[in-house]
């Protein structure tokens, strides 16, 4: 099974400049998932990400991954569009080589554990067949909430006035 871009973004919540998936090109129910991320120059972290050599920060390249796996819980999730999930481990992070522009990210991520509030998969990602970054990853699936006011204030009721001319 794959997906193009319009089906992702039915899954994930995450939308420009902070999706990570281009594509899905293989995926099986509660086991693995392979995604596609083009990595172009016009990719807003490459401006101070650094400037005269751009490398994509490894924490962007293991939030692709995350992305990957959060497909695969959020498949299997008949209310989705209720339900966030969201990061709450990274281990054993090893970044090999250098993820630059023009570069085609394929990011694999294989299910550990799968439960229907939590999860932990192995991500690689891998650029031209050689390994790029490596992580194991833990989530969890939380209810979406609205988003709240500052401390959870109602918003203040202002007057209206009517100013007239004189």
């Amino acid at each position: 099974m794959t997906f193009d871009i319009q089906e992702i973004l039915d899954f994930l919540p995450h939308r420009y400049p902070f999706l990570l998936i281009d594509r899905i090109i293989e995926f099986e129910r509660t086991k693995r998932l392979v995604a596609i991320k083009n990595v172009t120059m016009n990719e807003p972290f490459f401006q101070g990400h650094f400037p005269g050599y751009p490398i994509m920060p490894g924490v962007l390249v293991v939030e692709a991954m995350a992305q990957a796996g959060g497909i695969i819980m959020m498949h299997e999730l008949p209310d989705r569009h209720e339900k966030l999930v969201v990061f709450t481990g990274i281990e054993r992070a090893k970044f090999r080589r250098p993820v630059t522009p023009g570069d085609q990210l394929r990011i694999e991520v294989e299910v550990l554990s799968f439960r229907t509030r939590a999860g932990r998969i192995l991500g690689r990602a891998m650029v031209d067949g050689k390994l790029a970054c490596e992580a194991t990853l833990t989530c969890q699936v939380v209810t979406r909430a609205r988003e709240r006011k500052a401390h959870g204030d109602e918003p203040a009721v202002v007057p209206i006035t009517t100013v007239t001319a004189e």
